[in-house]
């Protein structure tokens, strides 16, 4: 084959695992939508980021400070997806991550999961996200997904780390206190993240 086949042929592949994500993308919003999330905040404006934490504006907008934590999933399932399927394509792999994470974001929206939120974590308010939120979520996994893909392994482990330490300081909150928290509460954590 020649180098002009070779390259047309992974320009193609590319082309249609991008598709697929988009359309995974569409089926996640969706699926949304048919649950009964809202589009965008009902506040009625999109903001680039939401500060608040404990605010009914959190999970609502394109960003907020638990972004970082779907970055880190997109670096945690690059990593599953290399040693899951290490012989199939980058294509594949992303759209394994982009599965899980959209079936997770499914299933942190649907009552079950809002409940135990609400009942064991500090989110006493929370009501889900909204579909502009949730499919953020899903981008930024797939953005740090392709920033694993690229980036030494040393500078992807301090950049997770470092997300872990920003946000467990700046809102006493993080994807392993969130996770903990959702499967295990521990009262004295509870308490010192209400304390903030």
């Amino acid at each position: 084959m020649s180098a002009a086949g070779t390259t047309s042929g992974r320009s193609n592949s590319a082309s249609f695992w991008f598709i697929v994500f988009l359309a995974l993308i569409a089926a996640q919003a969706i699926s949304l939508y048919l649950m009964g999330r809202v589009p965008i905040c009902t506040c009625g404006y999109v903001k680039l980021f939401e500060p608040g934490v404990n605010t009914p504006g959190n999970s609502q907008h394109i960003s907020d400070w638990y972004t970082p934590s779907h970055i880190i999933h997109g670096f945690l399932f690059y990593l599953a997806g290399y040693l899951i399927f290490r012989r199939r394509s980058f294509g594949f792999r992303l759209t394994f991550a982009a599965v899980v994470e959209i079936a997770w974001e499914l299933l942190e929206n649907s009552p079950i999961i809002i409940d135990r939120y609400r009942s064991a974590t500090i989110a006493n308010g929370y009501e889900g996200d909204s579909i502009l939120n949730s499919v953020m979520d899903t981008v930024a996994m797939a953005i740090g997904f392709l920033f694993a893909s690229r980036a030494p392994i040393w500078l992807t482990v301090v950049i997770a780390i470092g997300f872990e330490l920003l946000t467990g300081w700046i809102i006493r909150d993080n994807l392993t206190l969130n996770v903990l928290m959702l499967v295990w509460p521990v009262d004295a954590i509870r308490e010192w993240q209400a304390a903030l």
